[in-house]
């Protein structure tokens, strides 16, 4: 019986062999020097007369019995043997004939037999060895160390030397070679030493499973950040997983997608022309589709799969053999919660993974946009803006200068980047994630859109939509500013016109593709499959308050716990902003503490002072958990509280896996004073009934009242 290696199932590590997860190793290249045809036979040619001399080991000669010629791909009369240190990691332990003797022999020789089996039998030989340049990417199958030349006919043989000297002859430079098999078996990364080339491991499934999302965003990255560097130089990257088809081509048509404005059926098409005949297996494709919410074409239809692979994958019945990079995961366990319906929460985590250089990268645009410096904590810190507690003394703000006003939803704080390769969701802590979503760009010619926005950022917040009809829950975005648009930074502007330019360069670009989706580019998007929706969230004149708490707020289908008055003219401040104020409900005015027990259950509750934490002690330092959860879970979580006067303790209202640190102790200060002075319902509006009456507020409502019927009329013609 012939027993197959598995070429990407890792091997328990021998104790030299490194474990790879996302392994990066770079060299500065040497001295060039180019091998010719003749060179690489004459060497070829010398490592088998030195194999020859080795026949029989040093310390005794020894019989071993020759394996059936129709196991070989060509005669071995003799056994090669290997100093320790060219063998293949994972291996060397069987060659240490000192200690094991014939045993050892013989368990090297059974490994190297396997390991050429196993390649025989998954296709790997006949396999083409690389594809076409597509977008200074080469796809190719796995290249083997030279150690496994012995049980590999000349003409089969597919070293990195040789890739190198292909690519030379091509008039390509290789600096970059990422690794997408799931093992580190087939040759060691310090192949690529001596020619300087970066090498990038992703270990990615083979059988039963895609590459998964943070993966794919780690492959973008990477080639991204590869390309953008050179500068004065022109180098290639080499991707590789087994046979350099389905893996290899899902992570390049990813590239594509994110780097060119085309449909996921082009990118396919762009790779099947580079590497024929391109992905040939059907979840592969489905995936892709899936991931960009495309709608597949029906005149899409998966190649067969290569004959090269079609005969070593049909077992005696005829029926498919497993694919060799398989890590265990059956295809039902992967699919186990499919169609199942989750209970949507704002605790939530939405998006995907990105890497830690690219979310650097991205928080430093952020900090560049909003004009900040960086300070004792580094760009680690969440800067968007936050409003204050109305209060008896900034209520008098109202008074001095114009104010609009909206509803406070209960929903998640997140700040947006959209970029040309996906759109990034930011959280209270600062961590980006990848959501799929489209926003469309203005075209010069006025048409639709062929490009999408690029290093716009905006600010809002998602709420959970429960329709009242039929119960269903549904995400939404509600924008409210925008701080860059194309990487230029318009926060100096007054809000009315960043809010007027949200709504024209963002909202009116999306519905308008999204109502005429069959001219577009791109016909087979699909909108009503992104993961929540967006809309640019309303502001209201002073003197619709009262209808806007009395009317508005309780037909709302989400949450919502009180209003914010934004000043019309304003810029956009980062962090603690004075002049934004918040008015909450006085039983929903809340502190975000971090809470701790210690080994005596006493309850200890943080804020944060200058970067450090500040205990609370004396009257209003403990918690009551009024739903009879154990105290003891809720230690070292953030937690949001609110006040109650009679009782005089704080009750816990939820936990806030979204933040990461406590309020800061002036944030807590500014919350007991507005709970001190206990501005109600009926307070406000008396004072905002007053405010309204001045001749600043009367001459401007009355102005912007015509401009708001104007522009209504004009968009009903």
């Amino acid at each position: 019986m012939i027993v197959s290696m598995d070429l990407n199932a890792s091997p328990v590590p021998e104790e030299d062999e490194d474990t790879f997860e996302q392994n990066i190793e770079e060299y500065p290249a040497p001295e060039e020097r180019i091998e010719s045809a003749v060179d690489i036979a004459r060497r070829e040619r010398d490592e088998r007369r030195k194999r020859l001399k080795r026949e029989r080991p040093d310390d005794r000669p020894m019989h071993v019995s020759q394996p059936p010629a129709d196991d070989q791909l060509f005669q071995t009369k003799n056994l090669k043997s290997y100093e320790k240190s060219r063998l293949p990691p994972g291996t060397r332990l069987c060659f240490v004939r000192r200690l094991w003797g014939v045993f050892a022999l013989k368990c090297s020789w059974r490994f190297h037999q396997q390991s050429f089996h196993g390649v025989r039998e998954q296709g790997w030989l006949d396999c083409p060895a690389a594809g076409q340049e597509i977008c200074y990417m080469i796809p190719s199958k796995v290249p083997l160390s030279e150690y496994y030349n012995g049980y590999v006919a000349p003409g089969k043989r597919y070293s990195f030397k040789q890739v190198i000297q292909q690519q030379r002859v091509l008039g390509r430079k290789l600096g970059l070679v990422i690794d997408l098999t799931n093992t580190s078996r087939y040759y060691p990364a310090s192949d690529l030493k001596k020619e300087g080339i970066k090498h990038v491991k992703i270990q990615c499934k083979g059988r039963d499973a895609v590459p998964d999302n943070a993966s794919v965003n780690t492959f973008v990255f990477e080639v991204s950040q590869f390309l953008f560097r050179q500068k004065h130089s022109k180098k290639y990257i080499l991707v590789h997983c087994t046979h350099g088809h389905n893996r290899t081509g899902y992570m390049i048509v990813h590239y594509i997608m994110r780097s060119h404005p085309t449909s996921v059926t082009q990118a396919i098409k762009m790779f099947a022309e580079a590497r024929p005949p391109g992905i040939y297996k059907p979840d592969y494709i489905d995936a892709l589709y899936t991931f960009y919410l495309e709608k597949k074409p029906e005149m899409v239809v998966c190649p067969p799969t290569p004959e090269w692979k079609r005969s070593s994958d049909l077992d005696l019945n005829g029926e498919a053999v497993p694919d060799d990079d398989d890590d265990g995961i059956s295809a039902a366990a992967l699919n186990e919660n499919h169609g199942i319906d989750v209970v949507m929460t704002n605790d939530d985590i939405l998006g995907d993974e990105i890497p830690r250089d690219q979310q650097d990268e991205m928080r430093r645009f952020c900090y560049q946009t909003l004009k900040l410096g960086v300070g004792a904590r580094g760009n680690a810190q969440f800067p968007g803006s936050h409003p204050v507690s109305l209060d008896r003394d900034n209520l008098q703000l109202l008074r001095q200068r114009y104010y609009y006003a909206t509803w406070k939803a209960d929903g998640t704080r997140y700040m947006m980047l959209i970029t040309i390769d996906g759109c990034y969701l930011i959280d209270r802590s600062f961590n980006f994630r990848r959501v799929q979503m489209r926003f469309p760009c203005r075209n010069t010619n006025d048409g639709l859109a062929d490009k999408t926005h690029h290093f716009t950022l905006l600010d809002g917040e998602m709420i959970i939509d429960t329709l009242p009809d039929s119960q269903k829950q549904e995400r939404r975005y509600l924008i409210y500013d925008m701080m860059a648009i194309n990487q230029v930074s318009v926060i100096e502007r007054p809000f009315y016109e960043r809010w007027k330019m949200l709504e024209k360069e963002v909202i009116e670009l999306r519905n308008y593709e999204r109502h005429n989706i069959y001219q577009c580019r791109n016909p087979y998007y699909r909108y009503d499959l992104e993961p929540f929706r967006v809309r640019r969230k309303d502001f209201w004149l002073l003197s619709t308050v009262t209808k806007l708490l009395k009317e508005f707020i309780p037909r709302l289908s989400h949450t919502a716990d009180g209003l914010i008055f934004q000043g019309w003219d304003d810029p956009y401040v980062p962090r603690t902003h004075e002049g934004l104020l918040k008015w909450k409900y006085p039983e929903m005015n809340s502190v975000d503490f971090l809470f701790e027990i210690e080994d005596d259950n006493r309850q200890l509750l943080f804020l944060y002072e200058r970067g450090k934490k500040k205990l609370i002690e004396g009257k209003g330092s403990r918690v009551a958990f009024r739903d009879g959860s154990e105290p003891s879970l809720y230690s070292g979580k953030i937690i949001e509280c609110s006040w109650d006067s009679e009782e005089e303790e704080w009750v816990c209202m939820r936990i806030r896996p979204d933040k990461s640190t406590p309020n800061a102790f002036n944030t807590y200060m500014k919350v007991m004073r507005s709970i001190k002075d206990n501005i109600t319902q009926e307070v406000l509006l008396n004072e905002i009934d007053e405010i309204i009456r001045l001749p600043m507020y009367a001459d401007r409502i009355r102005n912007d009242s015509k401009a708001h019927q104007h522009s209504n009329s004009v968009r009903r013609r």
